[in-house]
């Protein structure tokens, strides 16, 4: 063979080759596709019990997108509505909490300004009848969907009082329902502020403006702080824009880097500051997750303000909304978002966590520091570590079994019928008869009112009797339990402090909304106290 020939030969196999690899991977796809519908076909066709592709097929993508991460989901065309909650912290209805009751739906919640507040539906009520509906027999998530609805609309319910037991046929006019993402402001004393942000929707940074100004106005603002304990996240230009309101026009607040060059970002503060001196203390904990994360981690990195809690979730990831047709849409993964020093917080293993949800250990091995704009050394590997840790208070068994149990819930409504009034939510507190009444009414309710003791006392039991020692030491036994376990009246009664903080908050929530309890829980936040007299970082 002459070398022109070679040449020629040489030429066509890579002609050949090179698409045959470029093809691989749709190859792929497409036999994955065609199996797919095979077995699809095959199950409609012969399968011994009749079955719904639709929900075969959502069930599979579900499947499919959770062995990715938890964060990509498929949005059905039907739950369209909750992106809309997502983004803006907003839906149309009447900005009522439901659920069953013995004889229809009660009210659980009831949003403040609301059209329901404003109809004076109360928590309490119960809804015998949506739009001549009985709700006898309907679940919860059909009577939700019939009050929510375009805002303007109306929707008509014969309700049962809770105060004087009349039923009431109310016409109710919906309206756009807003989540504002700061849940609480306010002056702590007379020169510390506080500002609490739930989320990061549409709009929520000029709301924590609005009221940062408010507060400024007063004279006396000396130090802020800001609480993300507990917040999600949301949108990222948000959490930019709350960075803005505390550092110069122009600054770097984080970088996005995905596979695609397009999902590729930096975003800098885009706005003139309200206040670049204001000392501040952003408090975090386990639950503060993606954008509350891209706020401190960049007021850490910034070292504009000192960071103080515990460690946060461990996310880094970022998410786009796109569509897939038929209205159908998914929220997935696209790039890993970076702090100004470089971190990425997003947590090694997100499946593996501690039972709160917090980041589980991180080897030093696996750890990378990185230097923030005064020259502090700052780690990556999951979440933002607090300059300063302030331990979460940690409620015992019993009380958290009331509140998930909804006997607080329960005994605040009985409380909200019998009292018209109570003190402003700041100043609120169970006298020690009110408390007395709350101990027998929880005591005739189940609950789980076994204490830490009680607990380790039944695995010691199990251990002894396991290893054939209960025998030897039953009388020893005996006597240490009946010293161990407790009544559920002694129960509520060691634990009165705790408990009666939560009742108190459960009720103000009652008459003064989810500003009042916010404002309740302050009393007694031991995080907030001590956060308030930490050392600044210069």
């Amino acid at each position: 063979m002459n070398k022109i020939v070679k040449i020629i030969v040489t030429i066509l196999v890579l002609t050949i080759i090179a698409p045959a690899f470029s093809q691989t991977k749709e190859f792929k796809t497409g036999k994955s596709l065609d199996v797919q519908f095979s077995v699809l076909r095959e199950l409609s066709m012969f399968y011994v019990d009749s079955i719904k592709i639709d929900k075969l097929i959502t069930t599979a993508i579900e499947a499919m997108l959770e062995s990715l991460d938890p964060y990509t989901v498929f949005i059905p065309e039907e739950d369209n509505e909750s992106i809309e909650l997502m983004t803006t912290g907003s839906y149309g209805g009447i900005g009522a909490i439901i659920r069953k009751s013995g004889t229809g739906v009660l009210i659980s919640e009831v949003t403040e300004n609301s059209p329901a507040a404003k109809a004076g539906i109360v928590a309490g009520d119960v809804i015998l009848k949506i739009d001549n509906l009985s709700t006898a027999l309907m679940i919860v998530d059909s009577c939700s969907a019939k009050m929510k609805g375009i805002p303007g609309t109306s929707v008509s319910f014969v309700i049962k009082k809770l105060r004087g037991g009349d039923t009431v046929n109310f016409k109710v006019v919906r309206d756009k329902i807003h989540f504002p993402d700061v849940a609480y402001s306010g002056m702590i004393n007379d020169t510390l502020g506080y500002i609490r942000v739930t989320g990061f929707t549409m709009g929520g940074a000029k709301d924590v403006k609005r009221e940062l100004l408010a507060l400024k106005s007063k004279g006396t603002l000396k130090k802020l702080i800001i609480d993300l304990r507990g917040n999600g996240g949301g949108l990222l230009d948000e959490a930019v824009n709350l960075v803005s309101l505390f550092v110069p026009k122009g600054t770097k607040v984080v970088s996005a880097l995905g596979r695609v060059r397009q999902a590729d970002m930096i975003y800098y503060t885009k706005d003139e500051p309200v206040d670049t001196q204001l000392p501040l203390v952003v408090l975090v904990n386990s639950s503060s997750a993606s954008s509350s994360e891209i706020v401190a981690g960049a007021m850490q990195d910034l070292d504009r303000a000192t960071i103080a809690g515990t460690r946060t979730f461990g996310k880094g990831l970022v998410q786009s909304i796109r569509d897939v047709g038929f209205n159908n849409k998914i929220k997935l993964t696209t790039a890993k978002y970076y702090t100004p020093s470089g971190r990425c917080v997003q947590a090694i293993d997100y499946n593996t966590r501690n039972e709160d949800g917090s980041v589980g250990a991180i080897p030093d091995s696996l750890m990378k520091p990185f230097k923030t704009a005064k020259g502090r050394t700052v780690y990556d590997g999951g979440g933002i570590a607090p300059d300063v840790t302030l331990p979460q208070q940690i409620f015992s068994r019993p009380a958290l079994s009331l509140v998930y149990g909804e006997i607080l819930h329960e005994y605040s409504i009985g409380y909200f019928k019998d009292h018209l009034t109570i003190a402003p939510a700041g100043k609120f507190e169970l006298t020690a008869a009110e408390y007395e009444d709350f101990v027998k009414f929880a005591a005739q309710k189940e609950f789980d009112s076994r204490t830490a003791s009680d607990v380790d006392m039944d695995k010691f039991i199990a251990t002894t009797k396991r290893e054939g020692l209960y025998n030897d030491f039953k009388g020893e036994i005996d006597a240490l339990e009946k010293r161990v376990k407790l009544s559920k009246e002694d129960v509520l009664k060691r634990n009165a402090t705790e408990i009666k903080s939560l009742l108190e908050e459960e009720i103000v929530n009652r008459y003064y909304y989810q500003r009042g309890r916010v404002e309740s829980i302050l009393r007694n936040d031991l995080q907030v106290k001590s956060a308030a007299s930490i050392n600044l970082i210069k």
